[in-house]
């Protein structure tokens, strides 16, 4: 049997060591070369100008030809501000990138050498960068949809006469949500299915018609076809597009073919991602941990120094969140991102 390619060579062309090895010129010179490119033209985040700006190589800054804005190469980008060596924040995405299940701040604030909370802020920074830039593009071809619901446990009375049925609305936890995934299947050539390619999440409040609907007349083409499990939520798609269901309290894949694993399958990630690693997923920012499951499925066949170079970008592409400035001082996110 051939060897799978994640244990080959060439799936690993990154080197945590290397990055954290790179004196402060070399994560300088890598940042600014992921950013801008290879040569001397930047832009400068204040006006926009792109030509070759006054360096002063004393302090690692330029300063703008055009309006005199003084900027250095994390300027206007989620890194803006930061305290600590480039390099470690190379090293956090190094770190990030190697982690296909995902990983706790607790664990990178160890693996760096820096407080918990520091680590916490630097992991959601990166979360941040991967939402910010997400391919939103409309999906096509076979659509495999499925919800799954978060944070709806609480624990049961002891005595069985003190217990309730939680199965009932008004019985179930108010900060309930549902995490809804609609994933594109990808078929290479001889029609060698190789799972999916491209998937999107959304946090909604229940699985229902209504976001169910709203949420695929959206992003997903006409002319699709849609698979789904016998939840109602999905009845009214029947009108829209070619839609096919598999029941699974009678099989997990139909006489026909039918499935929707490939939603099942990135549950299956995402819920190893909350119990093993994060454990507790807050929804302020539930749909960020959902899309970084995201990422992970969508690049799980890449070499891991692809992954690095393509977080890196995304960081330097996204800019400055305020709700990442001072967020240990209480300065957080007032709103959850609900899909609809």
């Amino acid at each position: 049997m051939a060897q799978h390619f994640l244990l080959s060579a060439k799936a690993r062309t990154l080197s945590v060591r290397k990055v954290m090895e790179m004196t402060d010129d070399q994560a300088f010179q890598l940042f600014k070369e992921v950013r801008w490119g290879e040569g001397d033209e930047v832009a400068c985040p204040d006006c926009g100008t792109i030509r070759k700006h006054y360096f002063i190589s004393t302090r690692k800054q330029w300063r703008c030809k055009d309006c005199f804005h003084t900027f250095s190469v994390t300027s206007g980008t989620i890194f803006a501000f930061h305290k600590l060596p480039l390099r470690v924040y190379l090293g956090a995405i190094a770190i990030y990138s190697n982690a296909v299940k995902g990983i706790s701040a607790l664990q990178l604030g160890r693996d760096l050498g820096v407080q918990y909370k520091t680590a916490f802020v630097l992991a959601h920074k990166i979360r941040e960068s991967l939402m910010e830039q997400r391919d939103d593009r409309q999906l096509s071809s076979e659509i495999h949809m499925d919800g799954a619901y978060v944070n709806g446990y609480i624990r049961p009375k002891n005595k069985k006469e003190d217990r309730i049925d939680r199965r009932l609305a008004e019985n179930q936890r108010p900060d309930k949500r549902c995490v809804f995934v609609m994933r594109q299947r990808v078929e290479t050539e001889g029609s060698e299915i190789q799972g999916a390619d491209k998937t999107l999440t959304f946090v909604i409040k229940s699985e229902n018609q209504s976001d169910v609907s709203k949420l695929a007349k959206a992003f997903v083409k006409k002319g699709s076809v849609i698979c789904a499990d016998e939840s109602s939520a999905y009845d009214v798609l029947h009108a829209k597009f070619d839609t096919r269901r598999v029941n699974h309290s009678q099989e997990y894949r139909s006489d026909v073919g039918i499935t929707n694993n490939l939603a099942e399958s990135y549950f299956s990630r995402f819920r190893r991602m909350q119990y093993g690693q994060n454990h507790k997923f807050g929804n302020l920012y539930l749909a960020n941990y959902a899309n970084e499951a995201t990422y992970r499925e969508d690049t799980r066949r890449l070499p891991n120094g692809e992954i690095f170079i393509d977080i890196t970008k995304k960081c330097a592409m996204t800019r400055t969140n305020r709700d990442w400035c001072g967020y240990w001082q209480g300065n957080k996110r007032k709103e959850e991102r609900l899909a609809a």
